[in-house]
């Protein structure tokens, strides 16, 4: 199959979103099919990645919200590529314009929208947390289901990675939702990584002993990751624990993130780092993570980290829940630092008795999910192919 990928999140200094594309850019080929991704750039070139593999860039204006992003402002431009292309199957990565002029593009084929962003659990929920419940601010935003909706009309199915999301979406009216949950780059992510020199650095790092709980969290360092409230968690806990946490990531919250650590010396903020052998060393090397965000279609780090070794310490919704092992982890009220920094000394209470594990399932890899995505895209074609 030919497959084009209508990305409008991918950028060279995207997180997540780029990850998972450059890991479709491998994946697609090998599996024989033609991978082509459409995104929006500074300039319209094209972008070979290897045998079956490219990104055509297409000029478009500058996202006003992150400058490194830009957005799909030329529907007949965006069309006219698509026409060039003549896809097997043309999926979008984001619910808003892009999918709406993939929507009603008279082209033939299969058509899909993968729901790689959550925006009312990672915005609108936690805006009006103290104000409303869930059910209430869905009312409110009427508007948004019912654009899904109609998107859902315009589209044979609709992927998700969590079947938290997938329910969600099935319960306000969209029809073909399908759960394909992602995984880890394969050979990367292991226990066997664990290096107890650099765990000592680590711990020293916070001013702790050998024998401390060191706990990380890794990723973008904006709003819907509540970073100060995980602090404010992890320093309550620290009354009574000898806790330390190493933060990975950047973002445009790390001045406030740094404000809320203040001279707290068992709190460190790292560097975002592009070397995944090394997070991989990193993470094997620390206790447990520690997460945030409610907001999760997938949690990416979630399954990296329990990849790792790692027990998890997430809040009770989104999809880091969705990955929890209740013998690897526990979870706690979504948006509370004291639910949370219970769940961080019941934690450090059940390392410190020994409690042994049972042995890690086994890892669902980036390319479990890309033959599994590949065949539901072959599934929907099918038909299609029969009446042609």
């Amino acid at each position: 199959m030919k497959i084009v990928d209508v990305c409008a999140f991918y950028a060279p200094r995207g997180g997540g979103v780029r990850t998972y594309i450059d890991r479709k850019l491998i994946e697609g080929p090998r599996a024989g099919h033609e991978i082509v991704v459409i995104a929006p750039g500074a300039r319209s070139w094209t972008e070979h990645r290897g045998p079956g593999a490219r990104i055509v860039w297409l000029k478009s204006p500058r996202f006003p919200l992150d400058r490194n992003y830009h957005y799909f402002g030329d529907a007949a431009a965006l069309h006219a590529i698509l026409d060039a292309e003549r896809p097997d199957v043309v999926e979008v990565s984001s619910p808003w314009r892009s999918a709406s002029m993939v929507a009603v593009w008279p082209g033939r084929a299969v058509r899909t929208l993968v729901m790689h962003a959550d925006p009312l659990a990672a915005f609108a929920y936690r805006w009006f947390e103290m104000l409303a419940d869930r059910p209430a601010v869905d009312r409110g935003f009427d508007w948004y289901w019912r654009h899904l909706r109609r998107l859902d009309a315009g589209f044979d199915s609709v992927v998700t990675a969590s079947r938290s999301l997938t329910e969600r979406m099935a319960a306000g009216g969209l029809r073909g939702v399908a759960t394909i949950a992602m995984g880890v780059e394969p050979g990367i992510f292991s226990p066997a990584h664990h290096d107890p020199a650099l765990r000592r650095r680590l711990l020293e790092m916070c001013a702790l002993p050998p024998a401390a709980t060191l706990l990380i969290g890794v990723g973008r360092q904006a709003p819907e990751k509540r970073w100060p409230m995980v602090v404010d968690a992890v320093t309550s806990a620290q009354f009574s624990n000898a806790v330390g946490l190493i933060l990975v990531g950047g973002g445009r919250d790390r001045a406030k993130i740094a404000t809320r650590i203040g001279a707290n010396p068992h709190i460190r903020l790292l560097a975002p780092t592009t070397d995944r052998a090394e997070l991989a060393r990193i993470m094997a090397s620390c206790d447990a993570l520690i997460h945030g965000c409610e907001a999760e279609t997938f949690c990416l780090v979630a399954a990296e980290a329990a990849a790792s070794g790692l027990e998890l310490i997430v809040p009770g919704a989104g999809g880091a829940f969705d990955q929890l092992d209740s013998q690897r982890g526990r979870s706690y009220l979504p948006g509370s630092a004291a639910a949370a920094a219970r769940a961080v000394a019941d934690f450090v209470g059940t390392r410190s008795r020994a409690t042994p594990l049972d042995p890690l399932p086994q890892v669902r890899t980036m390319r479990d999910h890309f033959e599994e995505l590949f065949e539901h895209y072959a599934d929907l074609a099918r038909p299609m192919q029969i009446a042609a």
